[in-house]
C-alpha cells in the first residue's frame, strides 16, 4: 500500500491542472510545468484535488504510484512557491555578502569565492 500515492494532492487557489491522457499540465502564478506519467496509472483532477490510482497491485505499479503522486505534488508546489535552497554558514570568520547580483563568499581560501547566479535565480543574504 502506497501511503504517498493514496493521499490526495490538494490544489491551491490560482493553480490550474489539466490532465490529458498520460500528460499532466500544472499552471500557476510562477509558471507552467508539464510532465508525462505512466499510462497504466489513472490520474483524476477535480476542482480542489488530484487523485492518482493504480489498477492492480503489481510491484512495478506500486513503485510508480507513489513516484507519480510525489512528482505531481512537487509540480503544484513549484508553480505556487517556487524552489528555494538555504545555505547555513557555520564557523568563525566565514562570511557571505551580496555585491550587486554576485554572491561573495569568504570561506577561508586565499581569496573570496564569487558566484554569479543564472538568469531567473535570485540570491538573498540576510
Amino acid at each position: 500500500m502506497s501511503r504517498i500515492g493514496n493521499k490526495p494532492i490538494s490544489i491551491p487557489k490560482g493553480v490550474e491542472v489539466r490532465v490529458d491522457g498520460s500528460t499532466v499540465a500544472v499552471k500557476g502564478p510562477l509558471g507552467q510545468l508539464v510532465d508525462s506519467c505512466p499510462r497504466e496509472l489513472e490520474i483524476e483532477a477535480t476542482e480542489s484535488e488530484i487523485i492518482v490510482r493504480r489498477p492492480s497491485d503489481d510491484k512495478k505499479l506500486k513503485a510508480l504510484h507513489g513516484l507519480t503522486a510525489s512528482k505531481i505534488a512537487n509540480m503544484v508546489d513549484g508553480v505556487t512557491k517556487g524552489y528555494t535552497k538555504e545555505l547555513e554558514i557555520v564557523g568563525v570568520g566565514y562570511r557571505a555578502a551580496k555585491q550587486g547580483k554576485t554572491l561573495v563568499l569568504n570561506m577561508g581560501f586565499s581569496r573570496p569565492v564569487n558566484i554569479t547566479p543564472a538568469e531567473g535565480v535570485e540570491i538573498e543574504v540576510p
